[in-house]
């Protein structure tokens, strides 16, 4: 069992780091050193990359009921924080976690699970590949996604609005409300109108992340207006997309995501959540999506 807080892989282009504790990237730096992630001010935001699984987001009460019985897992699931992961491969370009089902999980996630998360260097590429496998006699019921904040902006003689995030495709998409317990409220919004760029700014998450259903776009850039693209995360895998920030502080989350948050009107019905994937016995079910350096 791993207890390391730190590991490193890296290549010609890229130093990138991960926590041991929840699998979060802590670092992308290329051969300048200069940093894309963000470095988790405690003050402001004291995350770098969280893992979500088997949730994403909250649940209302903070529980679920399964097949009559009720549980509870945390905000996001439970991965992120999560000190007991075990290194499966660490090589110079690839780092492999995993975690698996205990006494302890079964008491609040009543199924047989394995979860991998692989971290991949190719060139200017990073591939986070998740990988669950249900060992269990009954079907599987998850969600999943990835939470990486990028530095924004990248430079202290910038700012916030110098930047965009730049969709592959124009966007006809409203955005889902949450909220002030990070619920879905039922209301919904226009907010992409034959679009395919929203300007940063930090009033914009406000009313907390921006959640879209209905994308077309698998690729998403964040982009200097002047100086162009800095960064892209490619998410063909995934059916939501989240975009979130504290309005004070100077990153940007993008958020794959197979899954969404409880809404407020939910019965707590698990097989019936928004979102839910299901595994059959035995089955493995594999989902990445990919950051990419300009």
């Amino acid at each position: 069992m791993s207890k390391s807080n730190k590991y490193t892989i890296q290549n010609e282009h890229l130093e990138i780091v991960i926590q041991g504790t929840g699998a979060e990237i802590s670092s992308i730096k290329d051969n300048d050193g200069l940093e894309y992630i963000w470095q988790a001010e405690p003050k402001i935001w004291g995350s770098h990359a969280p893992v979500l699984f088997p949730i994403i987001g909250a649940l209302k009460n903070g529980t679920y009921t399964y097949k009559g019985h009720q549980y509870s897992i945390s905000k996001h699931g439970f991965i992120r924080n999560n000190n007991n992961l075990q290194v499966v491969t660490h090589s110079k370009h690839m780092l492999q976690l995993q975690y698996a089902y205990n006494d302890e999980t079964l008491k609040n996630y009543p199924f047989k699970f394995e979860f991998t998360i692989s971290f991949v260097l190719r060139g200017k590429s990073l591939e986070v590949l998740h990988q669950v496998k249900n060992h269990d006699d009954k079907e599987m019921l998850f969600s999943l996604g990835g939470h990486p904040a990028f530095k924004c902006p990248l430079k202290a003689t910038e700012n916030y609005h110098d930047y965009v995030l730049k969709f592959e495709h124009k966007e006809n998409s409203k955005r889902h409300l949450i909220d002030k317990n990070g619920l879905q409220n039922g209301q919904s919004r226009p907010f992409l109108t034959n679009e395919d760029t929203i300007e940063l700014q930090h009033s914009i998450f406000k009313d907390d992340a921006l959640i879209f259903k209905d994308l077309k776009s698998r690729r998403i850039s964040l982009a200097h207006k002047t100086k162009g693209d800095v960064l892209r995360v490619s998410f063909e895998d995934f059916d939501y997309l989240g975009l979130w920030a504290k309005t004070d502080g100077n990153f940007v989350c993008i958020e794959p995501w197979l899954g969404v948050t409880d809404h407020v009107d939910t019965n707590g019905d698990f097989e019936n959540k928004e979102g839910i994937l299901t595994l059959g016995p035995g089955k493995t079910f594999k989902a990445s999506f990919t950051i990419d350096i300009f």
